[in-house]
C-alpha cells in the first residue's frame, strides 16, 4: 500500500523486489521504530513506522519526532 501526503510518499511493507532497488534517491526503509515527520514550515505531519519505505522530495528539510527508537536503511544523493 502506498500513500502520499505533504510531498512525502510512504509505501508500507513493500515487496522484496522493491527493496532491492533502494539505490533510488532520498529513500528510507524503516526496520523498526515510529516517527512523526514534520516538513519545515508545517504543523502537519506524516507518521511512518517499521516496514515503511519512504521517499522524500529532493531538497526537503524536515524534523523527526521519534516516539520509538529507529533502525533504518537509507540513501540520499
Amino acid at each position: 500500500m502506498s500513500t502520499e501526503k505533504l510531498g512525502i510518499k510512504v509505501e508500507t511493507n513493500p515487496p522484496e523486489s522493491k527493496l532491492s532497488q533502494l539505490g533510488l534517491k532520498r529513500d528510507v526503509y524503516l526496520l523498526e521504530g515510529k516517527v512523526k515527520v514534520y516538513p519545515d514550515g508545517s504543523n502537519d505531519f506524516v507518521e511512518i513506522g517499521a516496514g515503511d519505505l519512504v521517499e522524500f522530495p529532493k531538497g526537503m528539510s524536515c524534523n523527526w519526532d521519534v516516539s520509538a527508537a529507529v533502525d533504518k536503511h537509507y540513501r540520499f544523493e
